[in-house]
C-alpha cells in the first residue's frame, strides 16, 4: 500500500513509537536480542525505544523499517498499514489459495466419481 496516497484516509495507530516498534518485532519473530545483533546495538538500547525512554537516530529508524518490514511512516507516526494488517492479508490469501485447490480438486474427484460409475455400468452390462 503507498502510505502517501492515504495519509490523510487512513485510521491512525495511536500506540508510541516504541509500541509500534514492539509489536512490529513481535511481527517480525524476532527477539530483542535479535534485533539488537542485527542493527549492531546493545539489548538495552532497543529495550530503551521499546519502551520510550529513548529514540532511535534516523539511521537506525531507516534500518529497523527494513529489518522489520513496516514504513518508516508506520512505525514513526502509525500512519500505514501495520504487521498486523499485512500480516492478516497474508493469511486470508493464503486461505483463498487453499480454498481454490481444493474447489480443483473437489472438481476432479466428482469427474473420477462420474467415470468409475459409467465404467462400472459398461462393464455390468457387458458381464
Amino acid at each position: 500500500m503507498n502510505d502517501a496516497a492515504h495519509i490523510y484516509s487512513q485510521n491512525r495507530d495511536h500506540d508510541t513509537m516504541g509500541g509500534r516498534l514492539s509489536r512490529a518485532r513481535d511481527s517480525a519473530g524476532l527477539t530483542v536480542a535479535e534485533l539488537a545483533r542485527r542493527l549492531g546495538v546493545k539489548t538495552s538500547t532497543i529495550q530503551a525505544w521499546e519502551s520510550d525512554r529513548s529514540q532511535p537516530r534516523a539511521n537506525r529508524l531507516a534500518m529497523l523499517a527494513g529489518v522489520l518490514n513496516v514504513s518508516l511512516s508506520w512505525l514513526l507516526h502509525g500512519i500505514g498499514a501495520s504487521p498486523s494488517d499485512e500480516s492478516r492479508s497474508d493469511l486470508v490469501n493464503a486461505i483463498n489459495v487453499n480454498l481454490q485447490r481444493l474447489r480443483r480438486a473437489h472438481e476432479e474427484s466428482a469427474r473420477l466419481i462420474v467415470q468409475i460409475e459409467q465404467d462400472l455400468a459398461r462393464a455390468s452390462n457387458s458381464g
